[in-house]
C-alpha cells in the first residue's frame, strides 16, 4: 500500500507539472496575444478503489510496474477550447515542448465513437523532479470543445444513473444530440471567422472569455437537457405501460 500511494502521489505531481505547462500557455496568450484559444482547464486523479476497481476488471496486476504498463489514465487533464481549431492548435503548442513525450493520440473527433463522442485524446509522459530521482510519469490528456464537453457531461450522467444500461430511445437522442453539438460547433467556428475576417482582427481575448466560460451558463443548460431527457425517459415508460 505504501508503494501504491507513493505512486499515485508521483501521478498528481504529473498533473502539477501538466497544469502548470497549460496556466504558462493560457496566459500567455490571455496577457500578450489577442486571442485565447484555451477556454477552462481541469484535472482528476484515480482515487486507490478507483484503480484498484480497473485493474481487477481489466486483470492488470496491482502493482506499481503493473499500473503504469497498463492503465494510462491514472493521472487526467481536460482542456475546453471553444472552436474545433482550437483544439489542435493547443494539441501542437503541447507536443512541441521537449521535456514532453507523446506516447500515443487518439482522435475521436475524425473518427467518433458510435455512441457520438468527440474529443482528441493525449497520452504524454512528463518528467517529474523528486528529492533523489526523476520519474516519468504518464498523464492523459483530454482536448474538447465547450459543445463537446457539455454532451460527455450529459452521456456520463445518463449512464450512471441507468448503470450503463441505458433506454434505447435515450441512446438514439445522445447520437443525435452529438450532431446537433458537431453542427453548433462548426457554425460557431464559421461564424466567428467571418467577423473576424469583417473586423480585420480577432476579438479581445477577455471579452471572448466572459462569453463562453460562465460556469452557471454550462450548468444551466446541463441541467435543462437533463431535464428533458428524463421527460422523454417518463414518456417512453408509460407508452410501454
Amino acid at each position: 500500500m505504501q508503494e501504491l500511494r507513493r505512486l499515485v502521489l508521483g501521478y498528481k505531481f504529473g498533473i502539477d507539472e501538466i497544469m502548470t505547462k497549460i496556466s504558462i500557455l493560457r496566459d500567455e496568450f490571455r496577457h500578450i496575444h489577442d486571442y485565447n484559444p484555451i477556454e477552462h482547464v481541469g484535472s482528476r486523479l484515480k482515487s486507490l478503489d478507483s484503480i484498484a476497481n480497473k485493474c481487477r476488471r481489466k486483470g492488470i496486476p496491482l502493482t506499481p510496474d503493473g499500473i503504469r504498463s497498463r492503465m494510462f489514465d491514472v493521472a487526467g487533464v481536460r482542456i475546453t477550447c471553444s472552436f474545433v481549431s482550437d483544439i489542435y492548435r493547443v494539441r501542437d503548442m503541447l507536443v512541441a515542448q521537449k521535456d514532453l513525450t507523446l506516447l500515443e493520440e487518439r482522435d475521436y473527433i475524425a473518427k467518433p465513437k458510435p455512441n457520438g463522442y468527440k474529443s482528441l485524446h493525449l497520452i504524454v509522459q512528463v518528467p517529474v523532479y523528486l528529492s533523489d530521482r526523476v520519474e516519468d510519469v504518464v498523464v492523459e490528456i483530454q482536448l474538447r470543445t465547450i459543445a463537446m464537453d457539455f454532451w460527455a457531461s450529459l452521456e456520463h450522467k445518463i449512464y450512471y444513473k441507468y448503470d450503463r444500461d441505458v433506454p434505447r430511445h435515450l441512446t438514439d437522442s445522445l447520437k443525435l444530440a452529438a450532431d446537433v453539438a458537431w453542427s453548433l460547433d462548426s457554425s460557431m467556428e464559421r461564424i466567428h471567422d467571418e467577423v473576424r475576417a469583417i473586423a480585420g482582427e480577432r476579438e479581445p481575448a477577455e471579452h471572448r472569455d466572459s462569453l463562453f466560460s460562465a460556469p452557471e451558463m454550462a450548468q444551466e443548460m446541463l441541467e435543462a437537457f437533463w431535464r428533458t431527457a428524463e421527460a422523454a425517459d417518463d414518456v417512453a415508460r408509460h407508452q410501454g405501460d
